[in-house]
């Protein structure tokens, strides 16, 4: 019986990266503009007391 070789596995590709020793130019924010209407984000607690809520919850202890 003859002894089996193993073949080395191929050495994955390596990617080439991105050179960012050079980075473009800063963006002024006057120019930050949205591309769709933003509004305020929605009450959490919707508008209760929830630490007043807690303490009385949790007072008889």
């Amino acid at each position: 019986m003859g002894k089996r070789t193993r073949t080395p596995a191929p050495a994955p590709r390596r990617r080439e990266l991105p050179d960012f020793t050079t980075l473009p130019d800063r963006v002024p924010p006057e120019a930050l503009v949205t591309t769709q209407a933003a509004s305020d984000a929605p009450d959490p607690e919707g508008g209760r007391d929830t630490e007043t809520e807690f303490l009385l919850r949790n007072a008889a202890l």
